[in-house]
């Protein structure tokens, strides 16, 4: 027995929901990091979601190309975190006022 779209629609808005709720909230990089990739997987699921509704592979293409972009995210954003820790001996955003070179 299939899944109702409007299920996996729900879902996803719950999970999107989390992942903002945790982008806003958050002080820690690290977290907010985690709550963007949160936001993204529920793009993905939607994505999917409405490609298995239309019968178009398009939505799983789109949803390939967002994982190899959440991958970049996470390398990059991890870096930035690691350097950000080395010179300011904090990774929570709110004590970081100016990042110089």
């Amino acid at each position: 027995m299939p899944v109702p779209p409007s299920h996996v629609l729900i879902f996803s808005l719950l999970l999107f929901s989390i992942g903002m709720l945790g982008v806003l909230t958050r002080r820690n990089a690290i977290i907010i990091l985690m709550s963007i990739e949160l936001m993204m997987n529920a793009a993905n699921i939607n994505f999917i979601a409405f490609s298995r509704q239309l019968n178009n592979l398009a939505g799983q293409v789109f949803g390939v190309f967002t994982i190899a972009v959440a991958a970049g995210e996470v390398a990059i954003g991890l870096a930035v975190v690691l350097a950000l820790f080395r010179n300011r001996d904090t990774i929570y955003v709110d004590e970081v006022h100016v990042m110089k070179g």
